[in-house]
């Protein structure tokens, strides 16, 4: 079964041309139903049928896994056993009579203008590693990018003379943004002074770099920003996508439309980006309340 799944994964790789973090995304939700099938002392695939799956999605459920990583994980399957049956490794498909669960809406946390500032204030320029921190911040605040893109930004995408930053996103979809002054400022500081400190010598293509020279992980802006957030006494849950979400809502609230906004976002969808309106909406909402003598 295991040796089935590694050819699975690598027809994604070949022959779909699937991006590397989306094959993991698949490894990572398959190896949790094959540990999932060992408890029930399953060891063929013919085996599964489709009350194994249902057991499978009410164990999910009993994990605490949120409704979007379960739908992610009904499309994870139904992918899987499609394959398994054109390669004639099963007879009959176990999810044919499985039904996606529905996406939770729910709206993005989002950062008031006042937290973010407060959130730029936290590390210390005097260091190198502070320097890194805040450009990283002032970066992703100023182009909307995912943490992923963030770590694999590397010195020739960068166009600051022009004002302009490139990426590939999801899809190996390139898009170029452009960037703001204020990001450019602490991009050059970085760049001229403590990157050079965090390299100690070494060739690195990348951009922001951790205390060994080395890449910086999606792992290390997480716990990096998980400290900056509590020093900055932010109550809300902020993950690097937050980020992302105030970039968003911040163009929206100043009058730019939906499909700058998608474009910059990078987002092959409309219907992605209009749920920021709905948090525009929301604040609208909130101001009205808190500021109208009739509310």
């Amino acid at each position: 079964m295991n040796n089935d799944l590694q050819d699975y994964l690598h027809t994604l790789v070949v022959e779909q041309g699937l991006a590397k973090n989306t094959v993991l995304s698949y490894r990572q939700e398959l190896t949790e139903f094959f540990s999932f099938l060992k408890t029930q002392k399953i060891e063929e695939f013919n085996q599964i049928d489709r009350y194994t799956i249902l057991n499978y999605l009410k164990y999910c459920d009993e994990q605490n896994k949120s409704r979007n990583s379960v739908i992610h994980t009904v499309t994870s399957l139904r992918q899987f056993f499609h394959y398994l049956l054109m390669q004639n490794k099963i007879s009959t498909d176990p999810m044919l009579k499985i039904d996606t669960p529905k996406a939770a809406h729910h709206l993005p946390q989002v950062l008031s203008s006042k937290e973010v500032e407060d959130l730029l204030q936290v590390p210390d320029t005097n260091k190198p590693l502070g320097v890194r921190d805040r450009t990283l911040l002032e970066v992703m605040y100023a182009t909307g990018l995912r943490v992923s893109e963030a770590v694999n930004l590397k010195l020739d995408d960068l166009r600051l003379e022009m004002g302009l930053i490139s990426t590939i996103g999801k899809g190996d979809k390139q898009r170029i943004i452009p960037i703001g002054d204020v990001a450019i400022h602490w991009l050059s500081i970085y760049l001229e002074g403590a990157r050079e400190q965090l390299l100690r010598g070494k060739n690195n293509p990348f951009v922001f770099l951790n205390n060994h020279g080395e890449q910086l992980t999606r792992q290390g802006i997480w716990k990096n920003l998980k400290m900056i957030v509590k020093k900055a006494g932010i109550t809300k849950d902020v993950t690097p996508h937050t980020l992302r979400h105030s970039f968003a809502t911040t163009l929206l609230e100043n009058g730019a439309d939906l499909r700058t906004v998608q474009e910059l976002l990078g987002h092959a969808d409309i219907s992605t980006t209009q749920i920021y309106t709905h948090v525009t909406k929301k604040h609208l909402t909130e101001v009205y309340n808190k500021y109208h003598p009739r509310a």
